[in-house]
């Protein structure tokens, strides 16, 4: 098979998810990494053993014979990037979400289908088996008739006014924070498990910290340090530190999430219940090889990830045996080997989130905006 040559554009966070996940996909090779500084450019290409660094996207987009690159940068770079990439002829894989407004969607995904380039947003949570495993059982009727969907996705690094992210910054990330960044991960999987749609949604957005004290210098996501009284400004926020809503999912069925920042001891807590007329399923990507099944009238079950005893169609997302546990860095794997099979081969369907998906997710959170500010009900459009 033909090797696939790749980019990373991004060398923070996510750039170096990306460089450790795209290392264990077959017949994938990284040729260049691309960053606003070189320093850290080049600090990734030495790691990773990738041959060229660059920090004009736009020149790393001449190679002539790259085949795809990643966009890994803050939001409000996605949608120049991804349609510089299109346009110049390369599949793109963006992460999420996949600009700061619908319009910019709206564009990629119409680019999208007009150049017939494969395009991928990386709502990689899908990929867990388990979560995959809920699906199928949807699928398969084992639920029965969906009534509720609930849960939350809370994470606790932004708790104190001291921790600071270029998320925080609207002229970065775009109108909204939490809801952008985790909450869409978790609408996208309750649309994906049960194949229905939020029809009509009620939010209520909340900023805890009208100010927050942001570093002199950069920090990267996650890290977590306390800079000194002397080494920050005040600065004011306008993206949202938590979110709750209620919805209306498919005709009859009716859900409520929320989404934080600010939870204390939630590292990374995404949970999601799907109750039907027959039974109901539970999965905690903190736990994320288990999976609650709730019964009636007979004891309720919580199972293993095992491959050999999982539906068929969810085997396929897990690649070690039972006992074995896979987790978040294995969810990108899945969705990149999906992603470059579908380059090579272009007789295959895409199995993965598109621009359509990321176009969805926008309007989902332009929905949430427009209810918390409106205090009303909203539906997507």
């Amino acid at each position: 098979m033909k090797r696939l040559k790749t980019a990373v554009i991004g060398t923070g966070f996510m750039g170096r998810v990306h460089l450790e996940a795209l290392r264990r996909v077959e017949h994938v090779d990284v040729i260049a990494v691309a960053g606003r500084q070189m320093e850290s450019a080049k600090k990734l290409v030495e790691a990773y053993e990738v041959p060229s660094a660059f920090t004009d996207y736009n020149e790393l987009l001449k190679i002539a014979d790259l085949d795809a690159v990643h966009v890994c940068t803050p939001n409000v770079l996605h949608y120049p990037i991804a349609k510089a990439a299109l346009q110049a002829g390369k599949h793109v894989l963006c992460e999420k979400p996949v600009a700061v407004s619908t319009r910019e969607a709206e564009e990629l995904t119409a680019l999208a289908a007009e150049t017939g380039l494969r395009n991928c947003v990386c709502h990689n949570l899908r990929f867990y088996p388990m979560v995959q495993q809920m699906r199928r059982m949807c699928e398969a009727g084992q639920l029965g008739e969906i009534l509720v969907a609930q849960g939350t996705y809370s994470q606790d690094w932004m708790l104190y006014e001291t921790d600071w992210n270029w998320r925080v910054d609207e002229k970065a990330s775009g109108p909204s924070r939490v809801m952008a960044d985790v909450g869409s991960h978790w609408f996208d999987m309750v649309e994906h498990i049960t194949g229905l749609r939020v029809e009509s949604l009620c939010a209520d957005l909340q900023i805890f910290y009208p100010t927050r004290k942001q570093p002199k210098r950069s920090v990267e996501s996650f890290t977590g340090k306390l800079p000194s009284a002397e080494d920050v400004d005040d600065t004011p926020v306008t993206t949202e530190d938590f979110g709750a809503v209620i919805f209306r999912l498919g005709d009859s069925a009716r859900g409520a999430m929320t989404a934080s920042q600010v939870s204390a001891g939630r590292k990374n807590g995404l949970s999601i219940e799907i109750f039907g007329t027959k039974s109901s399923v539970a999965w905690n990507q903190e736990r994320p090889d288990e999976l609650w099944i709730g019964n009636r009238n007979t004891p309720n079950q919580i199972i293993i990830k095992d491959p050999a005893l999982l539906l068929p169609a969810a085997g396929k997302y897990a690649d070690l045996p039972g006992g074995h546990s896979e987790g978040y860095d294995d969810t990108f794997k899945q969705v990149f080997r999906r992603f470059y099979a579908s380059i090579a081969d272009p007789s295959l369907s895409p199995e993965y989130p598109q621009m359509a998906d990321g176009l969805r997710q926008m309007r989902i959170l332009d929905a949430e905006l427009a209810s918390s500010k409106s205090r009303s009900w909203v539906s997507p459009k």
